[in-house]
């Protein structure tokens, strides 16, 4: 089964991404596996509020899947998978289609204020030597425009 792999964050951008991912696989057949990364800069405390931090964001990343997960459940019929990885974005992106061959497309969020944002900027920029193609979503489509489309 083919998996589009979204990046799951606190961007505007990141809804156009869940939405266009969970339409696309429900029409082809495939899955989805949402990825959330937590920066390491969140953990430079002692040892205990660390751990208690490195908590709190998993349980926040869970909360936030989970609105997303029950729409693609009801409204695609699409059972969504989390991941949760702790280090610089794009970093981990690329170690996650490494560790799990069977994501096939990446899916982002263009933001729409000031450029496309540093996440798409840069994968955009290794995008020649990725082992999957990228789908950029933009931010401000409209929901009709993207049901149109997937």
């Amino acid at each position: 089964m083919r998996k589009f792999l979204v990046v799951l964050d606190d961007s505007r951008e990141c809804l156009n991404a869940m939405r266009f991912a969970s339409m696309r696989a429900a029409r082809t057949g495939g899955g989805v596996e949402v990825l959330a990364v937590i920066p390491p800069e969140e953990f430079n405390h002692w040892i205990g509020v660390g751990d208690i931090m490195r908590q709190e964001a998993r349980e926040r990343i869970e909360a936030h899947f989970e609105v997303f997960a029950k729409w693609m459940r009801d409204k695609q019929g699409i059972d969504p998978e989390l991941v949760i990885r702790e280090g610089e974005p794009v970093v981990e992106i690329l170690a996650q289609v490494t560790d799990d061959p069977e994501v096939g497309v990446l899916v982002l969020g263009a933001g729409t204020d000031s450029g496309p944002g540093p996440l798409v900027t840069e994968m955009t920029r290794r995008s020649g030597s990725l082992p999957m193609p990228i789908t950029i979503v933009p931010g401000d489509m409209s929901k009709e425009r993207l049901e149109a489309i997937s």
